[in-house]
């Protein structure tokens, strides 16, 4: 298993329900696609500095922390692809923990 970081940006105009609602459900599908979630770190709406939609000038930025397989990855990035909630997501291999 490998370590992920993935950076999510949700649609604000699309979440129906409150933001940690949202941010829940974005952990519990990484979990059902077959990643483990480590930690969450939401990091505030923030504006696009290149607006496509107009509707959309901005989103809720969060970061995950997560496991997975490395042939899981891909699923995982399909999954939110068709996500109305997500707008954009983002997926690196995550730095080494150091020992402290």
């Amino acid at each position: 298993m490998k370590r992920y970081e993935g950076l999510f940006i949700l649609d604000t105009v699309a979440i129906e329900d409150s933001i940690d609602e949202a941010v829940a459900r974005v952990a519990s599908e990484i979990d059902s696609a077959g990643g483990k979630v480590e930690t969450t770190q939401k990091m505030d709406r923030k504006q696009f500095a290149r607006v496509v939609d107009k509707r959309k000038p901005s989103g809720y930025y969060v970061n995950y922390i997560f496991t997975a397989e490395p042939d899981k990855v891909e699923g995982i990035r399909d999954r939110f692809a068709r996500n109305k909630e997500v707008n954009r997501v983002i997926i690196t291999i995550a730095p080494a923990v150091k020992a402290a």
